[in-house]
């Protein structure tokens, strides 16, 4: 993911990385409502380095809803 030129709105930072949340073991995906079996896709987090304030959230893998 490219940085865009962000800045901190917590603390001014222009220092930023990603991280996921969930995986194949589905812990912590989102998945589509009403599909109790479905796998879904993790999200993926976009944060400063500096304070940990989150710039964006992203659904890995969005044809999983379609």
């Amino acid at each position: 993911m490219e940085n865009n030129n962000l800045v901190c709105k917590a603390c001014g930072s222009d220092s930023f990385t990603t991280g996921q949340v969930g995986d194949a073991s589905t812990y912590g995906n989102v998945k589509p409502i009403g599909s109790a079996f479905a796998v879904g896709s993790p999200f993926i987090f976009r944060f400063c380095k500096a304070c940990g304030e989150v710039a964006t959230i992203k659904v890995a893998k969005p044809e999983k809803f379609k």
